[in-house]
This record gives C-alpha cells, sequence and structure tokens, in this order.
C-alpha cells in the first residue's frame, strides 16, 4: 500500500489507467468500510487504505476537465491526453462512489473511526498533553482517528449537498441518545463526540443546515455546566467546536463564547485546556474580535496561560501557549497592569527554551508585541529584553540563523518605542554591519534599524559609531539591486540632512558610487530612473548644506578615474554633468526633492563658468515652476510638533527633523532671485544675452515667481 500510495502521487495520469485505479480504489474503500477482524486490528495497514482514498479524491489531475478541446494538426497534444484521462478517471470515480456508497463511507467513519477506543482514553488519562498532540491533525498521516478526520474532510468537500444533511442526522441522533446531564461513558457519549468532531471539521457547509446560536444555548453551553471528571471527553470537542465555527458566531453570542472558552482554558485537564487555548487564538485573531465583550475575562485569561505554561512539559504545548499570549499582546490593549507577570512568564520561557528554535520564534514574535503593547514604557521590561535581543542578534551563536529574521524585528520594534536612547542598545549597532556582511536577506528591516539609529542616537551614535556607519552604507550601495537602493538612499538623506558637516566626508565612498549612478544611464526601466533621480536629491542636498564639501568631492582625481572605469563619459566638468541631471529629473521625484534640486541649480548660477549661461534658460524654468509649483506646508507640521506628549518619541524627533530641515526653511525664490544679481555681475554682457534669449512668456512666469516688478 505505501508503494502504490507513493506511485499513485508521484504518476497520478498512469495510475489513473482504469486497470489500476478501479481495483485500488475498490480495495481500499472495501478494506475500510468492511474490515476483516485482522485488518481492523492492523491500524497501519488502514492508515495507508486511508491515504490512498483520501490522495485519490482530492487529486486535482483527477478533476474533469471544463475547457474546451484543443486541436492540432500533429495529433493529441500531451495537454489533450491529460485531459482525455482526467475526464476518463472522473467517469471510474463516478461509477466507483455511487451516493450510497459515499453516505455508508461517511457513516463508518464518524460511527467507528472516530469513536474514541478503550486504549484511546487509557492514553488520555495517563498522558492527556501526549494524546492532545497525538490527536493533532497536523500528524494525521500517523494516527488512525486524526487520518480518518482527515480523509472525511476531503470526502465532505467533493460531496457536501449530500453530506450535510446526513452529518446532521448523525449529530441529531447523537444528542437526543446523550443528554447534557449524562456522567457514564456509554456508547451513546462517545457517539456524540465523535458527532461533535464531524460537526466541528465542516462548519463551513453545516452553517446552512445548523444554526450555531440555537446549538449554543440548546447544548453546547449546558455541556459545559456538567463538571463530572468523564465529560472532559465532550468539553474537549467543545472548546474545538467553538474554534472551528469563530466565522459563524454572531455578535449576540460572541461574549458567551468567550466565557465559555475562558471557563474551558481552566478545566482540570491539560487536555481540555490546550484546546481551548488553540480555539481562544483563532477567536481573537479573528477580524471580527470583540475586545469590548473580552476585556474583563483578560485578568483571568493571562492567569490561566501563566499557569498552564507550568503545569505542561511538552514542547509543543510551550509553543501553543506562547503563541496564545503572543496573539493577545497584538489584539488587546489593556498590557499594563500584567506587564511585570508578563515579564517573569518570557523569563521562564527563556531559560527553558535553550536550543528550541521553534519556541525561541514564537517568543521573540511574543516579545516584540509587549514592546509595541508597553511603547513609551518600554525600558521598563529591558532587564529581560535586553539580554534575549543580545543573544538573538548574536550571528556567531549556535542558532543565529534561524532566529535572525525575528531578532531584528524585536530590535527594529525596540528602538521603535524607545522613549530615549540608552547605552546597552547604543551599543549593539556593530552587530548589523556583521549581519549585513554575511547576506543582504534582511535589508528592509536593516534599513529600518539605521533610521532608528540615526533619529534617536543623534550626535552620540555618529561619534560612537562613525566607522561602522561608513563600511555599512559602503557595504549596501553598489551591492545590492535597485529597490535595495531604493530603501537605503532615503536613510542616506535623513544622516546628510541631520549632520550635514560631519558625514560627507566619512562617506566620500558611497558619495562617489550616487554620483556614478547620477551620471550613468537608466534605459528608461523606472526603478533605475527612481535611484537616479534620488541619488540626484542627496547630491543636491549635499550642494546646499555643504557647498565647499561638494566642490571638493567633484574635483577629486578618484572620482574621475571612477567615473572612467565604470565608463561614464564627461563632457564638460563633473558639477555641470550634474546640473544636466538635475534639470532632467525634477519631474521623477517628490515636492521636497523638487525645492532641493531648484535650490541646488540657484548655486550653481554664482559658479564663474560660462556654460553656466549656456543652461541659463533651463536653470531658470525649472526654478520658476518649482516655486510656482508651491512647496511642503510647514504650518500643519509645526503645530504638530507641539503635541508632544501624544506622539512616539521616533515619529516626533523624525518631525522635528523635517521641520527643521533647512531645504524646507530656505526661501528658493529669495536664493534665485540673489543668486541671478551674482551671475549677472560675474558674466556682465554676456549675462544680459542670455536672458535676452528668454521666451517671453516664460521671463513674464519668471518674473511672477520672482515678484519682480
Amino acid at each position: 500500500m505505501k508503494v502504490l500510495v507513493a506511485i499513485q502521487q508521484r504518476h497520478p495520469y498512469s495510475f489513473g489507467d482504469i486497470c489500476v485505479l478501479q481495483p485500488v480504489l475498490n480495495f481500499c474503500l472495501n478494506k475500510i468500510t468492511d474490515p476483516e477482524p485482522d485488518i481492523l486490528s492492523f491500524e497501519q495497514f488502514l492508515i495507508k487504505c486511508m491515504v490512498m482514498a483520501k490522495s485519490v479524491f482530492e487529486c486535482k489531475e483527477y478533476k474533469p476537465s471544463v475547457t474546451g478541446r484543443v486541436m492540432d494538426e500533429n495529433g493529441v497534444t500531451l495537454e489533450q491526453m491529460k485531459k482525455n484521462i482526467s475526464n476518463a478517471v472522473a467517469g471510474v470515480l463516478t461509477r466507483l462512489l455511487p451516493n450510497e456508497r459515499i453516505v455508508l463511507l461517511c457513516n463508518v467513519l464518524i460511527r467507528r473511526y472516530f469513536v474514541l477506543t478503550t486504549s484511546d482514553l487509557e492514553e488520555w488519562y495517563e498522558n492527556p498533553e501526549v494524546f492532545h498532540h497525538e490527536q493533532d491533525m497536523v500528524q494525521w498521516t500517523e494516527k488512525l482517528r486524526p487520518c480518518a478526520e482527515a480523509l472525511y474532510i476531503v470526502l465532505f468537500e467533493n460531496h457536501s449537498q449530500l453530506l450535510a444533511p446526513i452529518v446532521v442526522s448523525i449529530l441529531q441522533e447523537a444528542m437526543n441518545g446523550c443528554p447534557t446531564s449524562t456522567t457514564e461513558i456509554t456508547p451513546g457519549l462517545l457517539l456524540k463526540d465523535a458527532a461533535y468532531g464531524a460537526a466541528a471539521y465542516v462548519y463551513y457547509d453545516l452553517s446552512n443546515y445548523l444554526s450555531f446560536r440555537d446549538w449554543f444555548n440548546g447544548a453546547l453551553s449546558l455541556e459545559l455546566s456538567n463538571d463530572h471528571p468523564n465529560m472532559r471527553i465532550i468539553h474537549r470537542k467543545v472548546a474545538l467546536i467553538l474554534g472551528q465555527w469563530v466565522s459563524e458566531i454572531k455578535d449576540d453570542t460572541k461574549r458567551a463564547v468567550y466565557c465559555a472558552l475562558i471557563r474551558l482554558l481552566q478545566d482540570k485537564d491539560l487536555s481540555v485546556r490546550l484546546a481551548a487555548c488553540r480555539s481562544l487564538c483563532l477567536h481573537v485573531e479573528d477580524a471580527n474580535f470583540s475586545e469590548r465583550d473580552f476585556s474583563d475575562l483578560l485578568p483571568v485569561c493571562w492567569d490561566s496561560c501563566f499557569k498552564l505554561v507550568k503545569e505542561v512539559q511538552e514542547f509543543d504545548s510551550k509553543v501553543q501557549v506562547l503563541n496564545l499570549i503572543s496573539v493577545l499582546l497584538g489584539h488587546v490593549n489593556e498590557v499594563i497592569p500584567y506587564a511585570s507577570n508578563l515579564m517573569q512568564f518570557f523569563q521562564l520561557v527563556w531559560e527553558e527554551s535553550s536550543g528550541e528554535s521553534l519556541l525561541w520564534i514564537q517568543l521573540l514574535i511574543a516579545l516584540r508585541n509587549f514592546v509595541i503593547a508597553l511603547g513609551y514604557q518600554s525600558p521598563s521590561c529591558y532587564s529581560m529584553l535586553l539580554p534575549i535581543l543580545q543573544k538573538g542578534i548574536d550571528i556567531n551563536g549556535p542558532d543565529e540563523l534561524n532566529l535572525l529574521e525575528d531578532s531584528m524585528l524585536l530590535w527594529e520594534a525596540t528602538l521603535s518605542h524607545v522613549p530615549a536612547m540608552v547605552p546597552q542598545l547604543l551599543a549593539y549597532f556593530p552587530c548589523l554591519l556583521e549581519i549585513l556582511e554575511r547576506n543582504f536577506d534582511h535589508l528592509q528591516v536593516a534599513v529600518d534599524i539605521i533610521e532608528d539609529y540615526i533619529i534617536l542616537g543623534g550626535r552620540e551614535f555618529l561619534s560612537m559609531h562613525s566607522s561602522s556607519v561608513a563600511k555599512l552604507l559602503d557595504l549596501i550601495v553598489g551591492n545590492v539591486n535597485d529597490r535595495g537602493l531604493l530603501s537605503i538612499l532615503p536613510i542616506i538623506d535623513i544622516l546628510i540632512l541631520c549632520f550635514p558637516m560631519e558625514v560627507p566626508p566619512l562617506i566620500s565612498s558611497t558619495l562617489q558610487k550616487l554620483v556614478v549612478i547620477c551620471l550613468s544611464g537608466d534605459d528608461g526601466d523606472p526603478f533605475k530612473t527612481a535611484v537616479k533621480a534620488s541619488s540626484a536629491a542627496i547630491i543636491a542636498r549635499i550642494l546646499v548644506m555643504n557647498t565647499n564639501y561638494l566642490a571638493q568631492l567633484t574635483s577629486e582625481p578618484s572620482l574621475s578615474s571612477v567615473l572612467q572605469q565604470t565608463g561614464v563619459a564627461i563632457e564638460d566638468n563633473i558639477l555641470l554633468s550634474l546640473v544636466d541631471v538635475w534639470l532632467d529629473k525634477v519631474d521623477n521625484v517628490s515636492l521636497p526633492h523638487k525645492k532641493a534640486f531648484g535650490l541646488a541649480l540657484s548655486i550653481i548660477l554664482t559658479l564663474r563658468l560660462p556654460q553656466v549661461l549656456d543652461k541659463l534658460d533651463q536653470i531658470l524654468s525649472v526654478c520658476t515652476s518649482v516655486i510656482l509649483g508651491g512647496t511642503d506646508d510647514l504650518t500643519e507640521e509645526e503645530s504638530r510638533s507641539h503635541d508632544e506628549d501624544l506622539l512616539p518619541s521616533k515619529e516626533l524627533r523624525r518631525r522635528q527633523i523635517k521641520v527643521s530641515d533647512p531645504i524646507n526653511r530656505l526661501s528658493l525664490e529669495n536664493s534665485v532671485r540673489d543668486n541671478l544679481q551674482t551671475c549677472a555681475a560675474l558674466h556682465g554682457e554676456s549675462f544680459n544675452s542670455a536672458i535676452a534669449k528668454i521666451h517671453p512668456a516664460a521671463f513674464a512666469q519668471l518674473k511672477q515667481a520672482l515678484k519682480m516688478p
């Protein structure tokens, strides 16, 4: 059977031959529905028969084709052969599975294979935690009941209209045969457990035949009021149902369902509690989760989670509880009152998670949600958090590769929610260089981290880590693709904005690369155009904020040799070539960058170069359009920066930086007016000749922009 399953999955079309598929599937279905006594006890064989049936039922190659026939003068195409086989197999399956046989299979699966056996109950009583995980659908090919459940789900999906009334009738029969007050483990109780499972797994089609509200109020909620130890069997299935049916639970029933799940989370049986834990996750993550109905249950919920994680032994159980805590942190607002308990909990999990990377990853996700939920008050958890973070971002540790992405996301969240930079976080920055020296897999989060350090660390950060910053930028620029460049260029821009005198000499190698990008072709590729325009905006900013340095950079022999090596031809000097880029790319940039281009071009007017006059018409045209086009209105920004208490520190600092940006502060109108006078004084009659060549309409617009009479 194992070999046949492997062949069917690898070669479905060949296996679809009527001489193979029909006898094999017929044999399997007969063994499942009417096994001899020795087969019934041979579970591994029955599992293989069920795996085969499931594999055939869900095989997409066996679904009849709905498209028309493809004609080919050379005969039948491979695609047509496949369609012919699919249609033939669909016919075989229809003959093999008349309605009576489908209904029989469904009944047998629920009434025989879903029902708990004596040995199941013994296993459950002996170790409820292990039993819970063994019955988990994730490992459906290893145990008979989960395998039967997986087969049933596929069978139901294929024949839902036929089977939905059958499943509802089995459910009604089971509920009528076993009242909610029952305490003995009778065949009736075990059938009800099986029927509840059957109804839980196919909620999406049963909701047309069964009202959840009536079912919950008339039966499920009453089951929970029966506290007899034997009722753990039904309680576990009720927990499962409440999670599976989450999308069908309307607002008027939500509160009662939340209360029921919290009650199940406090059950005496670990298997019931773990089932409730998973279902609670589904509810909290649901798009229609009602925090209003849940908020007063939070204290009990947190407390139950903390108790549960101390009681469970299995690794999978700890991951499950941690997942619920993580989901709660991401979806509820009231976290601060429970912060100290959560810190103790995370500390405990960390100490126990050594070598368990799955548990580690879940812990890092939960910690990230915890930091975000604490917000401004997150430094209160640093005694617990920072050692975990430090281990996660150390790429020399044994587990670092599995954990790096989640560790970096936690690092970024920690920086984003710190009210002021602290020495420990400041000291972690070189780890980022080590990470990126290995590869650029996590570039976007790395870029966010660099921005956090610039904005929050300020001058102290730059003085402490200037060499790392220079190496990092040089490493990224020139070694990543255009998308990667588009993510790092705004960071270089903000770095120069914050430290216009210190940073350009520090990152001269990177800036040379940006000049090369500006002066290279972009082939009409939109990404290359965007990279070129953003790079040009950075060079324009340097010209405005540190004019002497740009003059020095563009006249360095090393830049000329780099341009030669990359095959970039320069007609005049480098600075005039950059002017052409600013003139050409002004329509490809945002409003603040347009103004940077305008200010840079107005400064070019003060150069003692006769070629400036050749470009005077274009320079004034761009400056005019930028002035008349308007710039960022800073009044709103300035007024918003007074709401300091309402903003997270990073956002506030970012706004303050934007408000104080000289490019926003400077008047382009005044700059052009003053620099035109300088240009006239430098070039005399040649200047007048150049002005005279400007089109009258363009000159009128210029006068309007500069408010000249």
